[in-house]
């Protein structure tokens, strides 16, 4: 019989932050595509409250989410890409 692999906790946590980075970038980019929609809309039917109010709150919480996702994904590459590198 063998053994279960050990579970190395630090790959673990990165593979959690992973798939976080994925959500957040699905959901950052997802709002950021509502606000061009918002803005084609307002731009076809006029630009009232509701719609200028949507498109900027779509930047700005897609912006929020955005950000730290893009920059927790390069940290998680760069940190496989290091791994590989050393034969871990």
């Amino acid at each position: 019989m063998s053994e279960p692999a050990a579970v190395d906790p630090v790959r673990e946590r990165r593979a959690r932050i992973a798939r976080l980075v994925e959500v957040g970038q699905r959901t950052g980019y997802g709002l950021f595509g509502l606000a061009v929609v918002a803005f084609v809309i307002g731009f076809v039917s006029g630009f009232d409250g509701i719609v200028g109010t949507l498109i900027v709150a779509s930047i700005v919480v897609g912006s929020i989410i955005l950000a730290p996702a893009i920059v927790f994904g390069y940290a998680v590459k760069a940190a496989e890409r290091e791994d590989r590198e050393r034969g871990l």
